[in-house]
């Protein structure tokens, strides 16, 4: 999933035809674009390990885990269970919700296989029945796993900052403030959000 998203470029010319705040941001970001991230499970698991802690202890308790887990399958999640998790250096909460998330997928109590299909706010909602997972990463996941062009995540921090530095000189923005600069994005919400993540070059912490 490394290519760049079908509908990339369109939404570029759009962006730029409509806000002139874009029109000058993402010409200087040349060809980079938003690369896909791997697997659902997979992605779901390291977004909640990755939950208020560094990037850095992120990435140690997640090599733990693989090495615990190395086919990061519901299976095998399930048979490693709570105890093996935390000594990987989950804290408990995570390891439950690990296995939420484990028992979740093996029961296909979500439709992993049928998200293609659904709307965004059909996924969402499904992946916010799971312990562990927000609103925040279920639209992380929408962005970075199902590519979805239209996603405008109001809880994201770097969104908000990104909207303040570049719209309203740097003075702090509500949700509504937010909501009001994205209405002139649609379809593509996304993209115009990606390229405010990469003014103030940090991405979110989801891999």
């Amino acid at each position: 999933m490394t290519g760049v998203p079908v509908y990339w470029q369109d939404a570029k010319d759009e962006l730029m035809k409509r806000d002139r705040i874009l029109r000058k941001l993402i010409p200087q970001f040349g060809d980079m674009h938003l690369i896909g991230r791997g697997e659902a499970f997979t992605t779901l698991a390291r977004s909640v390990v990755g939950q208020q802690i560094s990037v850095k202890a992120a990435d140690a308790v997640w090599q733990r885990f693989l090495e615990a887990c190395p086919k990061c399958t519901p299976a095998q999640v399930l048979k490693a269970g709570p105890e093996k998790l935390t000594i990987c250096g989950l804290s408990k909460r995570k390891a439950e919700y690990i296995i939420d998330l484990a028992e979740h997928f093996k029961a296909k109590r979500v439709h992993a296989d049928k998200w293609v299909e659904m709307d965004d706010e059909e996924v969402i909602s499904e992946l916010i029945q799971i312990r562990g997972i927000g609103r925040w990463t279920a639209e992380m996941f929408l962005i970075f796993n199902l590519l979805r062009p239209n996603i405008l995540p109001l809880d994201d921090l770097g969104l908000l900052k990104g909207i303040s530095i570049n719209y309203f000189s740097g003075e702090p923005v509500s949700r509504s403030d937010a909501r009001e600069v994205a209405a002139n994005w649609e379809p593509w919400r996304t993209v115009a959000t990606w390229y405010l993540w990469r003014s103030l070059d940090s991405a979110p912490i989801v891999d």
